[in-house]
């Protein structure tokens, strides 16, 4: 395409648009928490943090805030938009950290917990901050895939630093690793302050949200659920 048939050649479009528009034609949703690193090509990146530092300013100078003159926020646009791209958000815009599966030679079909993992997001109302724990249980079997006790840490911060609300969050971890490790049963449970409530609105600062996710054979056998939830509260 080209202006001459009344259109902008692609080249000349906003990073976002050719991101967003290769999602729409693969019909790829691209929610607050969904990745999106597989619309997005070599060297885009970089482009897209100096787009969103550009709309930034703006955003600064519709707060009035004289981005020219105050030293303090001359460059503020930049390093929000890096914030957002390299590590808040990152876990949109990167793919998924490598994980090396080993098999259950020894058959382990034990109750494995791995936590309290510290955790961070974003709530996606409001970009406020989200911190808190997070504890994964597993009932492996013989087909089971093991991973390093790090690894769980490293797939829980990918999903996790995108915009999110902590209930779907949580099942996004469950998928992750129901699909990685494939187990008889997976539980995660999070508990996490929310500065949507701390920072504003009825600003209570002692309120926490703790929910959980239960699957196979951790839903089906409530001996099971007790024992990891007992387990799990003797190390807050």
């Amino acid at each position: 395409m080209d202006d001459s048939e009344g259109k902008v050649p692609q080249a000349v479009r906003p990073v976002s648009e050719r991101i967003r528009n290769r999602l729409r034609q693969g019909r790829r949703r691209f929610n607050a928490n969904d990745n999106i690193a597989e619309a997005i090509e070599p060297g885009e990146l970089e482009l897209l943090l100096d787009e969103v530092a550009g709309k930034m300013r703006g955003v600064l100078e519709s707060l009035v805030i004289d981005i020219e003159n105050d030293h303090n926020t001359q460059d503020t646009a930049r390093r929000v938009a890096k914030m957002y791209l390299n590590e808040v958000f990152q876990g949109r815009y990167r793919p998924a950290p490598p994980v090396t599966e080993f098999p259950n030679v020894t058959s382990l079909s034990e109750l494995m917990i791995v936590g309290p993992m510290t955790v961070r997001s974003a709530c996606s109302h409001h970009f406020c901050p989200i911190m808190g724990r997070l504890w994964v249980g597993l009932m492996p079997n013989q087909h089971s895939n093991l991973i390093g006790l790090s690894k769980y840490a490293r797939l829980a911060e990918w999903v996790l630093s995108r915009p999110q609300i902590q209930e779907e969050a949580i099942t996004q971890i469950a998928d992750l690793l129901m699909d990685k490790v494939k187990p008889d049963g997976l539980a995660v449970v999070m508990e996490a302050d929310h500065f949507c409530m701390h920072w504003r609105g009825v600003k209570d600062t002692g309120a926490k949200m703790t929910n959980s996710v239960m699957r196979g054979s951790f839903l089906k056998d409530p001996a099971l659920r007790r024992e990891f939830l007992s387990l799990i509260s003797n190390r807050s």
